[in-house]
């Protein structure tokens, strides 16, 4: 008598789940929509420097124009939009009620301190924001002692996001990481493109108060690994222990 062996069916993958292997060396975090809920504030605080000077723009379209965008990309772009020069002094008058905006409103995203306190691997900020921006967004928030002595700024390059430039700046700084064992948390278009740009595995986070709808698939559209909607989602992954083989569902 002959014994015939079964193969066991093959369990056909899901088509929208695909599986990445990653070994997560240092965790870039981008700081304006990801550490704080900063983007919403300069959004409305932009429309109010724009009014005064006689140029009307919404909230909304303040978000999906400029978040993401370095202060001279953001000074093209509006000027482009409204097809009139800005003043010399528009960045000077937006920074001043930026400043009271932040000193009195900006909070830290909700769970990213306990994120940085518990994060095993190394860790930084990359952001488009100029370095005087972001010392006293970090004084605003308590957030300075968990990034001191790790934040990398626009000002530390010559390109800014999009390009991939600050990215692996903060990368190599940070000991030589290679960027395929980097992990990018971004908000912003201008940000997934560049951790893409740079060879980096990117989480699309949307948990900023700016956030729009559809912005979810546009990160995605763009090469985002997957989607987070809040750090306590962050803290829950495994892959985040330093060693451990990551898996990345998008």
């Amino acid at each position: 008598m002959s014994l015939t062996t079964r193969n066991p069916p093959r369990v056909k993958p899901r088509a929208a789940l695909h599986q990445v292997k990653a070994l997560i060396d240092l965790v870039i975090f981008d700081c304006d929509g990801v550490l704080v809920d900063s983007e919403i504030l300069a959004a409305q605080v932009t429309c109010q420097t724009l009014d005064a000077i006689g140029l009307t723009m919404s909230v909304e379209d303040t978000i999906s124009s400029l978040v993401g965008l370095d202060a001279m990309a953001a000074r093209r772009k509006l000027e482009t939009i409204h097809g009139v020069p800005l003043p010399v002094d528009f960045e000077a008058r937006l920074a001043e009620r930026l400043d009271h905006a932040f000193n009195t409103q900006l909070k830290p995203i909700a769970g990213i301190a306990e994120l940085l306190r518990g994060l095993d691997q190394p860790y930084c900020v990359a952001s488009n924001s100029g370095r005087e921006r972001l010392r006293c967004t970090f004084a605003a928030t308590g957030l300075a002692p968990l990034v001191e002595g790790r934040v990398f700024s626009a000002d530390d390059v010559a390109r800014g996001k999009p390009a991939p430039d600050l990215f692996l700046y903060a990368a190599k700084t940070m000991g030589g990481v290679p960027p395929e064992r980097c992990l990018v948390i971004e908000d912003s278009v201008t940000g997934v493109t560049a951790a893409r740009a740079a060879g980096m595995r990117v989480i699309g986070f949307c948990g900023g108060g700016h956030i729009l709808p559809g912005h979810d698939q546009r990160l995605l559209s763009l090469g985002a690994d997957r989607i987070m909607t809040d750090h306590y989602q962050l803290a829950a992954l495994p892959w985040l222990v330093t060693g451990v083989s990551a898996v990345v569902s998008a």
